[in-house]
């Protein structure tokens, strides 16, 4: 273990309920401290997880139920993020990534904004079925010593 460069992933699934939203932002955030990430960085990456789990929760199954995955990954120092659902999908989402685009008139649509923000590279797509979306994120950690994966127990 200590410091030698492994690899790690860890999968979510649950339905697109608002408690859920929580789940994920603080299970990855709790993953995410196996990288030598900053305390800033992690409150970025929650912060990021939160809003594209936010956009499947609310937007991905209008008036229905459906679920919704989340993967994180690491590996050569770097955290990948993967928010997938098989909901109605994005039909435009050069235009969804702009601020202030929502289609609910309650919310703000800054959600994109943010996750651009605070990962390194967000990408957004259809989802590996074909159907729904899938919200790509990447992050490295801007400590020296990023090549080195610290032992689970906290920020190595």
């Amino acid at each position: 273990m200590g410091g030698e460069p492994r690899e790690n992933i860890l999968r979510l699934e649950f339905l697109n309920l608002p408690a859920n939203i929580g789940v994920a932002r603080n299970a990855i955030g709790t993953f995410a401290v196996q990288l030598p990430f900053t305390l800033n960085e992690i409150d970025e990456i929650r912060l990021a997880v939160s809003e594209a789990v936010t956009n499947a929760v609310v937007h991905a199954y209008p008036g229905d139920s459906g679920w919704v995955r989340v993967t994180a990954a690491f590996a050569d120092g770097a955290l990948e993020l993967m928010v997938d659902d098989d909901g109605r999908g994005i039909a435009d989402p050069a235009a969804a990534r702009a601020a202030t685009c929502t289609t609910d008139p309650e919310r703000m649509g800054l959600g994109f904004s943010f996750m651009d923000s605070f990962m390194d590279q967000v990408e957004v797509r259809p989802g590996p079925s074909g159907r729904g979306t899938r919200v790509r994120m990447c992050k490295r950690p801007t400590r020296k010593d990023a090549e080195q994966v610290g032992d689970g127990d906290g920020p190595a």
